[in-house]
Order: structure tokens, then sequence, then C-alpha cells
């Protein structure tokens, strides 16, 4: 479990990278106090580079099968800004009731596509595919902002 309570931080969400780390996210991700990589990683390098930007927190996702991705763990629960925070990378395989469980916000990937959307006070957050295209989706990250305890999402779209 990692622990970074400030009361105002900033985590850079990405996802589903598959393999290819994008220059832009060096940029984007510049001064955030951690980042929280929600599957589909593909290659260990790509956790290697986003380490040299801040620390990470990562979960495997369906293609992250083989040898190098058996130590990182499908879920991971951590503090960030003074809330507790649930990820996994495909939300439909979520066995547990966040709410009841006492988290704020679940991150996820997955899907491709980027969502912020709050259902009974908890934030489900999606920051999109930061990887190849896939159909006409956009390649995004997003930035998770807490502040005094109050999550805020900004969601950066990537260029090619």
């Amino acid at each position: 479990m990692v622990n970074k309570s400030k009361s105002d931080i900033i985590v850079g969400v990405i996802s589903d990278t598959h393999g290819l780390l994008r220059s832009e996210i060096g940029r984007v991700f510049k001064g955030v106090d951690l980042i929280a990589h929600a599957g589909d990683i593909d290659r260990p390098e790509v956790l290697k580079s986003l380490r040299e930007i801040a620390p990470v927190v990562a979960v495997r996702g369906n293609m992250d099968s083989s040898k190098w991705a058996c130590d990182i763990h499908p879920t991971e629960t951590f503090e960030a800004g003074g809330i507790m925070m649930y990820m996994l990378h495909n939300l439909d395989a979520m066995d547990l009731d966040p709410k009841a469980a006492g988290f704020r916000v679940v991150i996820s990937g997955h899907t491709h596509l980027p969502l912020a959307e709050k259902k009974d006070g908890i934030l489900f957050l999606n920051p999109g595919s930061a990887g190849p295209r896939r159909y006409d989706y956009p390649i995004s990250v997003a930035l998770l902002r807490i502040r005094d305890k109050m999550p805020n999402v900004v969601f950066v779209e990537l260029q090619l």
C-alpha cells in the first residue's frame, strides 16, 4: 500500500499503454506526486520509465500475462491526499462494495474510454487509453487532484 497523505496532491492516472509510453507523458505528468497505472502495461520498460517521473502504483491487466507481470497484483489500494482509493483493470471484476470498504475513488482501465462519474459518493475514474489508438477513441490520461480530501479530475488528450 502506498501512502501519500499531503492535503494537496496530484496523481497522474494512466491505463492501457499496451507497451507504448508516449513522449508526452513526461511533460503531462511532470510534478505529479504519484502515478497510478490501471493495467495492460505489456512491457516492464513502461513502468521503469514512469518511475523516473514519480512513484508508481500499478495493477495487472488482462494483457499482462508474461512472466515479468507475475508480481503485479490485479488490485491495489492506496491513500492519496487523505482519501482511500481502489484500483483494478476491469471494473466488471470488482468484487467489493467500494462505499462499504471506505473508498472514495475507484480507478480502472480496460474500456479505452475516459470516464469520470460519481455514483453514491464514489468517483469512478477511467483515464482512457494512452497506448495505440483503438477505433476512434481518444488517446488520453487523467490528472487527479486531491485538495482538502476532494478529488477533481482533468483529462488530457494526447497527440499521435
